[in-house]
């Protein structure tokens, strides 16, 4: 039963994805091409071949694949994760501007067309024109100087009510075609030209044939088809300026919150009460850093701007809150060395995270000791001013290594102030049970790429910042570096200066 509906929740969630790429690649590349094409082929491979780039780094990082292939999948296909996520936002934003545009650009062509014809005053001395007949607007032409013969567009001489072949005298019809207006063919072709030799014009009589002069046919389109448009569609131009806009604020986006990754975390000050606290301790400073995740992207150089930032607080004592790395001490033990550099005057402390379970938790507990830091396996240090102490991470009860809050403070005194180290949130119910004043913790990396927030609160109590629960205090930093993509939107990263004050004082 529990394997059927592991495999239905994988389906489901394998047709989202397929769907959510599908009405991408339609609005970023369908809808701004005019047909198939290298375009078209093109956006497919491109977003089917970013997935299998994503998939293929996070089954060679979990797998322990050649660090060297890690490495060379991590980039791409990290980043694509990410965005992926903000071109279907942007896309989907890009709905209501989609409308929006196209009324816009409607009635600014509306208001660009030319109003209904003005007619003139008819003239008033000529008894040839027509009643109704605006005038024209042409260049005179010779044939305007012929007594009682009324002008036509273009300067031609219009036959007379009477003529051969036109039947009530009407002038030659025009053709419209795509707002071109064109003069009658036959009627330009059979009527004299003023500027011609008299001897050679062909003079039309009563018995002349009434083929030489013919009303113009409107059926025959053969000469006044007018050019195909060659600009594209009013749905065309919108989906082009919309996908375009879609795609530049994916890449900022991205790119703006990988920068700020890279870049290196920020010191947060938060200053936190504890009653127990005595006046000696007011002031105690904390330096909290949680996630950095060293692993194929973030290396050797990003930890050394995590402990130089560190060492810039001055802290009284350091807590490394778990996932620190996301790899074997094999290929990331030279990338953590520059914790070996950590400064305090109470030391440096470990406690395991999640991902340290991923990757070799004794391992690295021996490798974090190495360096100088010392790990918190549910245990506890009685400090001058308070009890600090720390547990395992929740996810090492499957290697028989999960916390046990009685082993690390089951036997402490109660009257002195406790702060304890934990990496998941979701472990503060068990520290409220055992007296614990301040809970330090992280993991949620406070939702690292937005919306991811509002899932992050899902799963943990707090996803960022201080909360109370009873009598105790719970602070979750959003961590020094990134998980997956090495980007963070909405949620910038963040070594926190913990400072404790005595209400003593």
């Amino acid at each position: 039963m529990a394997i059927a509906f592991f495999v239905l929740v994988a389906l489901l969630v394998l047709a989202v994805i397929v769907t959510a790429n599908w009405y991408v690649w339609r609005r970023l590349f369908r809808d701004t091409t005019r047909g198939p094409g290298l375009a078209r082929r093109a956006g497919a491979v491109l977003i089917a071949g970013g997935w299998v780039l994503a998939i293929t780094a996070l089954v060679a990082e979990r797998s322990g694949a050649p660090f060297w292939l890690q490495q060379t999948l991590a980039w791409p296909g990290f980043l694509w994760l990410a965005l992926s996520i903000y071109l279907l936002l942007a896309v989907v934003a890009g709905e209501v501007v989609r409308p929006l545009l196209r009324r816009f650009l409607e009635r600014r062509a509306r208001a660009a067309e030319p109003g209904p014809a003005t007619q003139a005053p008819l003239a008033e001395t000529d008894p040839g024109t027509t009643p109704g007949t605006p005038a024209t607007t042409g260049p005179p032409s010779d044939a305007e100087h012929l007594p009682g013969t009324p002008a036509v567009p273009g300067g031609a001489a219009a036959p007379q009510k009477g003529d051969a072949g036109v039947p009530g005298g009407a002038p030659a019809a025009a053709a419209v075609v795509d707002g071109q207006e064109e003069a009658g063919a036959s009627a330009s072709a059979t009527a004299p030209d003023p500027q011609a030799d008299p001897a050679s014009a062909t003079p039309v009589t009563p018995d002349s044939s009434p083929q030489l002069l013919s009303t113009p046919s409107t059926t025959d389109t053969t000469d006044t088809t007018a050019p195909a448009a060659t600009g594209p569609s009013r749905r065309l131009f919108v989906s082009r300026v919309v996908a375009g806009a879609a795609a530049a604020a994916a890449v900022g986006t991205v790119g703006y919150g990988t920068y700020g990754v890279l870049r290196g975390p920020e010191v947060k000050r938060v200053t936190v009460p504890l009653a127990k606290l005595p006046r000696a301790a007011h002031g105690f400073r904390i330096a909290v850093v949680s996630d950095v995740h060293l692993g194929p992207v973030l290396g050797r150089g990003f930890a050394q701007k995590v402990v130089d930032t560190i060492n810039a607080t001055q802290p009284d004592l350091i807590a490394v809150v778990g996932d620190l790395v996301d790899g074997s001490v094999k290929d990331l033990g030279p990338a953590a060395a520059p914790l070996a550099q950590l400064r305090a005057r109470h030391g440096s402390y470990f406690v395991t995270g999640n991902h340290e379970y991923f990757s070799g938790a004794e391992q690295w507990v021996e490798e974090v000791r190495r360096l100088g830091l010392d790990p918190l396996e549910n245990a506890r240090r009685e400090l001058p001013h308070f009890d600090l102490a720390g547990v395992n991470d929740v996810t090492g009860e499957d290697e028989g290594q999960g916390p046990d809050f009685a082993k690390a403070l089951g036997d402490r005194d109660t009257a002195r102030a406790c702060v304890l180290l934990a990496h998941q949130p979701v472990q503060i119910h068990d520290a409220v049970e055992h007296g614990v004043d301040l809970q330090l913790s992280g993991h949620s990396h406070g939702g690292q790429l937005w919306p991811g927030n509002f899932i992050a609160a899902a799963a943990n109590p707090t996803v960022a910042g201080l909360e109370r629960y009873g009598d105790t205090q719970l602070y979750v930093s959003r961590g020094a570096g990134a998980w997956g993509p090495p980007t963070r939107v909405g949620a910038p990263s963040d070594i926190t200066l913990i400072e404790l004050a005595s209400k003593q004082a």
